[in-house]
């Protein structure tokens, strides 16, 4: 069965945060709870732990806070996620707001200190250039 929704899986309350836990948000849960969404989590499907030391993109590297590049697990994370949204026939991405993988319009600014700037991860830019639609939790309707 096909799927329209990709979804970031901590908004589907799957603990893979860097911290190790979630966000879970309501219309998300029902979107997977209704067949209708496919939950990843890139940063999972690129070879990172959880919990993993949080990281912020600086450019277009990815940076974690000790300073490991982990550019490549997010790279690698993200064209694993797209190849499966786009095997469910996914239109619509539905991700998590100001993640290095899954942010868009507004993402952290690699210095750790909260501040915000333009921008979107990894992901986030993927699925847009392969035309999905890109929400954050903060912007999805719940329009089916």
């Amino acid at each position: 069965m096909s799927k329209r929704y990709v979804v970031s899986a901590c908004l589907a309350g799957e603990p893979c945060r860097y911290d190790g836990g979630c966000s879970p948000c309501a219309a998300v849960v029902e979107l997977v709870r209704s067949g209708e969404a496919l939950p990843v989590c890139p940063e999972v499907l690129g070879g990172l732990p959880t919990p993993r030391v949080p990281s912020e993109r600086r450019g277009e590297r990815v940076v974690a806070k000790d300073g490991t590049d982990v550019t490549r697990a997010f790279v690698r994370g993200a064209e694993e996620a797209l190849r499966l949204a786009r095997e469910q026939g996914c239109t619509v991405a539905v991700l998590k707001a100001r993640s290095p993988s899954c942010g868009s319009g507004e993402i952290y600014d690699g210095t750790f200190t909260g501040v915000r700037v333009p921008g979107e991860g990894v992901f986030a830019r993927l699925a847009r250039e392969a035309g999905l639609r890109v929400e954050s939790e903060e912007t999805f309707g719940g329009e089916r």
